[in-house]
């Protein structure tokens, strides 16, 4: 479980999927990821990367995927931020996470 009541905002919002200022509550997994497109409504895409061991080559490649989370007013994430995502209820079809924090700004 997220404690999200310690964090302090700046801003506020009014946003009703926002974590801290509406309903939204958020449990599961905490990721931390780089946004790389923040082009669609109160949504952003999150890239992780990892490594995948290759047992042909006693190798590790690198391999990423994207993530879309819910971008609250109130945090605003830009393109190049990296940011914490939590996994929350289903927002829409593809979005099942929000961003909760900025760790670094671009």
């Amino acid at each position: 479980m997220v404690a999200l009541s310690s964090r302090k905002l700046k801003g506020t919002c009014t946003d009703p999927e926002c974590p801290y200022h509406g309903s939204l509550s958020v449990r599961g997994r905490v990721l931390i990821g780089q946004v790389v497109s923040a082009k669609m409504d109160k949504t952003a895409i999150i890239r992780r990367d990892h490594l995948q061991y290759m047992p042909k080559f006693k190798r590790y490649e690198r391999r990423h995927n994207h993530i879309p989370a819910h971008n609250p007013p109130c945090i605003n994430a830009k393109e190049g931020d990296r940011v914490s995502i939590a996994e929350c209820r289903p927002i829409s079809k593809t979005v099942s996470f929000v961003i909760v924090e900025k760790l670094e700004e671009k």
